[in-house]
Parts: structure tokens; C-alpha cells; sequence
């Protein structure tokens, strides 16, 4: 299947209390990684693993504009070429290309219904 859900985000206010819900609530298990309040989600077991989570603080306070949903990312063989395609089909890039060692280059786009969406060129 092209294109696979990769991995999902989930933004928080309170990453504690976010934390502590999901455990309670899915018994999701959370590492941490990188920056201060950002978290690896595993949502299965070493059989079953799952998709892939990351928890993290909001990158900007609930407004009424702000994201409030999850955060998809897509795996994607060429960024560039997602990037071309997204604009071209009335999208409209929101997160320029970004680059995250060890995992890869991404961007977050705006669909032609004002979604929220990641597209991800996974580091080889």
C-alpha cells in the first residue's frame, strides 16, 4: 500500500495529565524522547507494535484556531514531490520541509478542507 499512516501526534495543553489519561485509558506506555515534554507512544506489545506515537507540548495555546485533533503523519518515498503535489492540488503548506535525525524530513500541510496533515520522508 503507497503512503502508509506512519505515525500519529497527540498535542497537549498539560503533557502530564495528557499522559496519564492515555495510560489509563489504553495503557499506552510512553518514553521519553528528545526536547522536554515530548514522548514516544507505543500503543502494542513487542508482537504486535502498532502505529507508532508521539505526545508533545501544543506549539501554540487553543484559541478556536489552534489544532485540537491528532497529528497523522504519512510515510512517503519523496518529500519533494509530496510538497509539489499538495500545492498543485489546492493545499497549502504550513510547516515548511523540516529534518529530524534519525527519523527523517518531513512537512505538515493544510488539505483543501483546512486538515491538519504530515507527510514524512523516513531516514534510511
Amino acid at each position: 500500500m503507497p503512503n502508509p499512516l506512519h505515525s500519529f501526534g497527540i498535542t497537549a495543553d498539560d503533557v502530564t495529565r495528557a499522559r496519564q489519561f492515555y495510560e489509563k485509558v489504553f495503557e499506552w506506555r510512553f518514553e521519553p524522547w528528545g526536547p522536554p515534554d515530548f514522548y514516544l507512544i507505543h500503543t502494542g506489545d513487542s508482537k504486535n507494535p502498532g502505529v507508532q506515537g508521539l505526545m508533545h507540548k501544543r506549539r501554540e495555546p487553543v484559541s478556536g484556531t489552534g489544532m485540537t485533533g491528532f497529528e497523522c503523519s504519512f510515510a512517503v518515498s519523496d518529500i519533494d514531490q509530496i510538497s509539489r503535489a499538495v500545492e498543485a492540488n489546492g493545499g497549502r503548506i504550513v510547516m515548511p520541509k523540516f529534518h529530524i535525525p534519525t527519523v527523517g524530513t518531513g512537512i505538515y500541510f493544510h488539505d483543501t478542507e483546512g486538515n491538519f496533515v504530515g507527510a514524512m520522508q523516513l531516514a534510511k
